[in-house]
């Protein structure tokens, strides 16, 4: 059986297909291509955990550390700018900074150039954003729609809260479809398997922005945990290369 999700490029296949698998409920709200699934070509299961692979990772926080350091320094000019740009628009901050769960679900503190006027902004992150969001500055629509307004995280990577590529953070006990994402995916918590990422393999299959659609919700996580247990060097390459493509030229962000 496939899935195409409305208004999506995702699709997935279930394991229904096969005569032995068979497909469980995750919530009361949407029922998930469980056990057995794919997210956008890559195989999965929520009653999986990630795979022991001490190498790999040890590889990847050297990378996260000499990515981020390097495009710190390259991008120092651009981040200055934008900074001044922030600052002599509107009062308040340069930079918004919120808690977000990170590995294991420990707290950090997660930066961002700050988009929205100050007295307006929701610290909570409960109260997303959606499209003409009347809350957001004209500097913080540009940076948003270019994603620059996420390059202070490069900092969270050099400081080891975060990875170049990874699940989103997201806000303590966001909502999804109306209620809390936990409530609505019983499995959620194993996202936190992996450090989270500055892009991940949700973010580049097109599942960002508005979480109001429980379906699309569930979608996020299913990549999340597709992107854990598939991991490889050469799987974050992929990632970053369409990141680069979708979020800085395309301009996806809003």
């Amino acid at each position: 059986m496939d899935l195409q999700l409305a208004d999506s490029n995702v699709s997935y296949k279930l394991a229904s297909d096969q005569p032995s698998a068979a497909v469980s409920e995750v919530s009361a709200y949407y029922a998930s291509p469980a056990p057995r699934a794919l997210a956008s070509g890559l195989a999965y299961s929520v009653e999986g955990a990630a795979p022991v692979r001490p190498v790999s990772l040890v590889v990847k926080r050297a990378l996260d550390i000499a990515l981020s350091g390097l495009a710190l320094v390259a991008l120092m000019p651009l981040l200055v700018m934008v900074a001044i740009a922030v600052k002599v628009t509107s009062p308040g901050p340069v930079l918004f900074v919120q808690q977000r769960p990170g590995l294991h679900g420990k707290l950090f503190p997660m930066f961002k150039f700050r988009t929205m006027y100050n007295h307006l902004g929701d610290r909570s992150g409960l109260q997303q954003t959606v499209k003409n969001d009347q809350r957001i500055t004209k500097i913080g629509a540009f940076l948003r729609k270019t994603s620059i307004d996420e390059l202070p995280q490069l900092i969270n990577i050099l400081l080891g809260h975060m990875s170049i590529v990874g699940p989103r953070p997201h806000p303590v006990r966001m909502l999804a479809g109306g209620v809390d994402y936990q409530d609505l995916v019983p499995y959620y918590a194993k996202r936190w398997e992996m450090r989270p990422g500055l892009s991940g393999w949700a973010q580049v299959n097109g599942l960002r922005g508005p979480t109001d659609r429980a379906e699309v919700a569930v979608a996020r996580i299913d990549h999340d945990l597709a992107y854990i247990q598939n991991f490889s060097i050469l799987l974050d390459i992929k990632i970053i290369v369409a990141t680069l493509w979708r979020e800085f030229v395309g301009g996806s962000g809003f």
